[in-house]
């Protein structure tokens, strides 16, 4: 009897993109067993991080028509890829076809951008959070969201989490908990300043100022795509 073929995995590459929102995940989701994993991008040229090195693609648009599950990381380089008809139309193909879509961090916002979480729950960096309603889609701060075939994860190290709950609702939470153990996910942080809720108010401020001076126009862009969208969709 033929072996089935390997479940695929399909990681949109795109320049600034936030390298942990991609590895955590494929490395934990590398562990489903019988998997191939692609990491897809406009073209096979090395791609930028915004941690100042490059990742390699595997694949290019075109050349992956289907995928069973579709990851879609964050980071600096979002909205330029929210902005570019090429990438949203790839994710439109294959969220429509996909066995799980999901996301990590600000990869939501591109999702969301592509009309494939109109309607759903999803997680989103915090400091990013509330620009899903303007697509429609329902802001929930949690660590994981699931709702339907669509599974969203919080701020970049929430990616490792969602991947083990995605493990769990495929493969099993006894192989979750094998994956966690390999990998000694076992978090104890030196501090506990992970969210806005526990981050004193210095650091909270600190943070917003460095962000808002890097990106001046971020929200601006991101509800010009947001308009965008609604116009294309009225009309």
């Amino acid at each position: 009897m033929a072996e089935s073929p390997p479940l695929h995995i399909a990681f949109l590459l795109f320049p600034n993109v936030t390298q942990l929102d991609l590895a955590g995940p494929a490395q934990v989701l590398s562990r489903l067993g019988h998997v191939r994993l692609d990491l897809v991008a406009r073209t096979l040229d090395p791609v930028r991080t915004d941690s100042q090195f490059a990742l390699l693609p595997t694949a290019r648009f075109e050349d992956i028509a289907t995928t069973d599950i579709l990851c879609v990381p964050g980071g600096a380089g979002t909205v330029a890829a929210m902005e570019d008809v090429e990438t949203l139309a790839w994710l439109r193909r294959m969220g429509g076809e996909a066995q799980w879509v999901t996301s990590v961090c600000t990869g939501s916002l591109l999702l969301a951008a592509a009309g494939l979480l109109t309607g759903y729950r999803a997680a989103c960096h915090w400091a990013s959070r509330h620009q899903l309603n303007w697509f429609g889609a329902e802001p929930v701060a949690e660590r994981v969201v699931f709702d339907r075939n669509r599974v969203t994860g919080g701020g970049v190290t929430a990616g490792i989490d969602f991947a083990l709950a995605l493990t769990a609702a495929i493969r099993g939470e006894a192989h979750a908990r094998l994956v966690q153990l390999g990998l000694e996910y076992d978090p104890a942080p030196p501090f506990d300043s992970g969210s806005p809720d526990r981050a004193d108010a210095a650091t909270l401020e600190r943070y917003r100022t460095i962000a808002a001076r890097q990106a001046p126009d971020r929200e601006a862009r991101i509800r010009a795509v947001a308009e965008a969208m609604a116009d294309h969709d009225a009309g």
